[in-house]
């Protein structure tokens, strides 16, 4: 069985995080010092690997890029905060978090490694989401666009001589995005209502894209999310759903599996209706969109069979 720290865990402040910040209050003014150089390679922090995927998409080799969060097969709510990453947070001059407290570790790294020159753009914020929202933000198909350009333009005003290789990129970037949002309308044209089960909130925001209805009840959602044991009225109100086959397919949290969700698992593939799996975490050799189109293609192929 996995042991996982929750997000309320990761809010109160990991263990060992104390002695982190010592030291980067320590070192604080030699990061800031090196930053000044301004090294040829524009350093980069993303709190999570498909925002780094993206600044990559857009800056090429003129990035060093460091991505924290990265390893598909970890539950990304288990996070523990490390020395390597809070100097890769004092180096960087820019610094990119989810927000809404999906990431809630970051600000307290990045206060432990203070370095003027850094800048620190919160997506959250930045596409007009508020407290409360769903903070699976980058399955929403209008964020990372505008995330893109928001970056791009920060590659422009601190490189300007390579102004026009930017803007380029963000070019091909938009263009090879397209297919996933096509895909999107063609799915919300064609489908609209479709109602699908999820073992976390992790697809509400495509599924608001899609205008399709996740039934699965919120209580199961987000105890599963806080790595606590859904209410039992949850869970039989989802395997009550699962057996009416009231659900066209159930979209599968890989990156937090528990007990109780490996049985709803089982239980859907028993009674013949569909899973698939997403993550939250991009896994290695896909781009941002391809990993989007991927899964979504894989969705449509689950309802196609109901």
């Amino acid at each position: 069985m996995t042991h996982r720290i929750s997000r309320r865990t990761l809010l109160t402040g990991a263990a060992g995080l104390g002695a982190i910040v010592l030291a980067g209050r320590a070192g604080g003014a030699r990061w800031a010092a090196r930053a000044a150089a301004a090294p040829a390679k524009i350093p980069v922090v993303a709190a999570e690997n498909f925002y780094g995927d993206v600044v990559g998409q857009i800056a090429g080799d003129r990035v060093l890029l460091t991505s924290i969060i990265s390893d598909p097969n970890v539950d990304p709510h288990e996070y523990e905060s490390s020395m390597r990453d809070m100097a890769a947070i004092g180096r960087a001059r820019l610094v990119i978090i989810n927000g809404l407290g999906y990431d809630g570790f970051m600000p307290k790294l990045i206060k432990a490694a203070p370095n003027p020159q850094r800048e620190v753009k919160d997506v959250a914020h930045l596409v007009g989401k508020k407290e409360g929202d769903n903070w699976h933000i980058w399955y929403d198909p209008t964020v990372v666009p505008k995330f893109a350009r928001a970056v791009t333009d920060f590659f422009v005003r601190v490189d300007a001589a390579n102004a026009k290789s930017y803007h380029n990129r963000l070019l091909l970037f938009e263009a090879s995005y397209k297919p996933f949002t096509d895909r999107v309308a063609s799915l919300r044209a064609r489908l609209p209502g479709t109602a699908v089960g999820a073992t976390e909130p992790i697809f509400g925001n495509l599924a608001d894209a899609l205008d399709w209805k996740v039934i699965t009840p919120m209580a199961f959602q987000k105890a599963v999310e806080e790595g606590e044991d859904p209410p039992a009225r949850a869970i039989a109100e989802m395997q009550d759903q699962i057996r009416k086959h009231a659900i066209k397919v159930l979209i599968y949290n890989v990156q937090t599996v528990s007990p109780v969700t490996e049985r709803i698992r089982k239980d859907a593939g028993r009674l013949g209706v569909p899973v698939v799996g997403v993550s939250e975490t991009l896994p290695p050799g896909l781009s941002y969109q391809r990993w989007m189109l991927k899964q979504l293609d894989e969705i449509e192929r689950a309802v196609a069979k109901k």
